[in-house]
C-alpha cells in the first residue's frame, strides 16, 4: 500500500483491498465508512443523496457533470435527518460546477458540507464502475481532510474491519419515530408541488426509509396518507381501516429487517387488504411469500435500467437503487413473476395470485428518473378501488 500522496490531495477513498484514490476533497470534512456502489444516473444527484435507501453507502456518480442545478429545500427524499440516514459519501470525476437553475438556492459542495456528506472529486470514476464492475462493491472509507493530512494505515484498517450490509437491520434507523399524515402531491412547472383533491382512499405506509416522491406519488392518485414507523404491527395498521398498505423502501439487509417485519406482512396480506410493495418492501414481501433474498455483486443504482412487464409485455426505462435481490428461483408456487430486469435478468415484481398483494423493486416514483412506471400507482389504486366495491378491505 503506497503511502505517498500527491501534492494537493485534500480527499482520498480507501478500500478494503488497500487501493487508495486520490484527488480534492468536496462538502464535509472528516470521514465516512461504507459500501461504495456507483449510479448511471445523468440527473437527480440531490435526490440521489437524500435517498434513505443509499444508507451506509458511498456513491460513486458515473455521469461526469455535476452541479450544474445546484441544490434546493424541495428535492430532499428522506423525511428528516442527514448523511447518517442516507448517503454517507459522494465521488465525482470533475469538481461540481456552479450552479446554473433558476429552482437552485445553494451550490452543491456548501449543501453537503450543510448536511455532512463527505465528497470526493478528481478520481478515475470510470475506473472505479469497472472494478465494481468485475469484482462487485468494496468496502471503503472516503476522507476529507483540508490540510491534506491522513492516516492510511487507520483508514485501510476501518475499512477492513467493517462487516458490511449483510445482516444489517437499518430500516430501524431510517424509520419515522411516530405516525404522521403526508399530503403533498407530485410537483409540475410552474405550480409546484399539487394541492391535493379530496381522498378516495386511506393508505398507511410503512417506513422502512420511504422516499417523498412515493408519498407524492399516492396523494397524486387520491389517498389520504399515514406514514408509520417500520416496527407498527399489523394489528395496528389495520385498526386504521386503510384501503391499502404500502411497504416502503430502505437500507439495508431485508432478511435482517424481515425478522420483525415479516410477521406483519404476513398477517396484512392475510386480512385481504390490498398490499403494495416498493423495492426493500418488495424483497420483504417476497419472503413473508416464501421466497428468499440474496446480496448482489454490483446492485443495480441508475435511472436507466431497462425492465419488462411481463403482463403487458412492455418494456420500460425505470430507476432502481438496490443491493439485494429476491432469488427468482425461490419463487413459490401461487407466486407470479410480474417484472424482470432485462439488465440481468433478476427479478423486478411479482403478485400473489388471487390476492391483491403486488410489489416491484424499481421505483415507479421515479425521482430521479423516467416517469415509464407511475402507472404501479394506478394499480394500486385499481385494487383498492375493487377491494371496496367486494367489501374486502380493513375499512369497509
Amino acid at each position: 500500500m503506497s503511502r505517498d500522496l500527491l501534492p494537493g490531495v485534500t480527499g482520498v477513498l480507501v478500500l478494503a483491498d488497500g487501493t487508495v484514490l486520490q484527488g480534492h476533497g468536496v462538502g464535509a470534512t472528516g470521514e465516512a465508512l461504507g459500501e461504495v456502489c456507483f449510479n448511471t444516473a445523468m440527473t437527480g444527484y440531490q435526490e440521489i443523496l437524500t435517498d434513505p435507501s443509499y444508507m451506509a453507502q458511498i456513491v460513486a456518480l458515473t455521469f461526469p457533470h455535476i452541479g450544474n442545478v445546484g441544490t434546493n429545500v424541495d428535492d430532499l427524499e428522506q423525511m428528516s435527518g442527514a448523511a447518517e440516514t442516507a448517503a454517507r459519501g459522494a465521488i465525482f470525476r470533475d469538481m461540481p460546477t456552479p450552479p446554473a437553475n433558476w429552482r437552485s438556492d445553494c451550490d452543491l459542495p456548501a449543501w453537503m458540507a450543510r448536511r455532512g456528506v463527505v465528497g470526493l472529486a478528481g478520481v478515475d470514476t470510470r475506473a472505479l464502475t469497472r472494478a465494481i464492475r468485475e469484482n462487485g462493491m468494496p468496502h471503503g472509507v472516503i476522507a476529507h481532510s483540508p490540510d491534506g493530512v491522513f492516516d492510511l494505515e487507520a483508514l485501510l484498517a476501518k475499512a477492513k474491519a467493517w462487516s458490511g450490509l449483510e445482516g444489517l437491520d437499518l430500516a430501524k434507523d431510517a424509520t419515522c419515530l411516530q405516525a404522521f399524515t403526508y399530503d403533498e402531491g407530485l410537483w409540475s412547472w410552474p405550480e409546484g408541488y399539487a394541492k391535493p383533491a379530496t381522498p378516495k382512499y386511506d393508505v398507511v405506509v410503512v417506513d422502512y426509509g420511504v422516499k417523498r416522491n412515493i408519498l407524492r406519488s399516492l396523494v397524486s392518485v387520491g389517498a389520504r396518507v399515514t406514514v408509520v414507523p417500520a416496527s407498527t404491527t399489523a394489528e395496528e395498521i389495520l385498526a386504521r381501516k386503510p384501503d391499502g398498505v404500502l411497504l416502503s423502501n430502505g437500507p439495508g439487509d431485508p432478511a435482517a429487517t424481515g425478522v420483525y417485519s415479516v410477521p406483519e406482512i404476513r398477517k396484512l396480506v392475510a386480512s385481504g387488504t390490498p398490499v403494495f410493495g416498493i423495492c426493500l418492501g418488495h424483497q420483504m414481501l417476497a419472503l413473508a411469500l416464501g421466497a428468499t433474498t440474496v446480496k448482489m455483486d454490483q446492485g443495480h443504482h441508475g435511472a436507466n435500467h431497462p425492465v419488462k412487464d411481463l403482463t403487458t409485455g412492455k418494456v420500460e426505462i425505470v430507476s432502481m437503487n438496490h443491493g439485494f435481490t429476491v432469488d427468482r428461483d425461490s419463487l413459490p408456487s401461487g407466486v407470479e413473476e410480474t417484472h424482470v430486469s432485462l439488465f440481468d435478468g433478476t427479478n423486478a415484481g411479482l403478485a400473489l395470485e388471487g390476492k391483491p398483494v403486488f410489489s416491484v423493486q424499481h421505483h415507479p416514483e421515479a425521482s430521479p428518473g423516467p416517469t415509464d412506471s407511475l402507472y404501479i400507482f394506478d394499480r394500486f389504486a385499481e385494487l383498492m378501488d375493487a377491494g371496496k366495491s367486494l367489501g374486502t378491505t380493513a375499512r369497509s
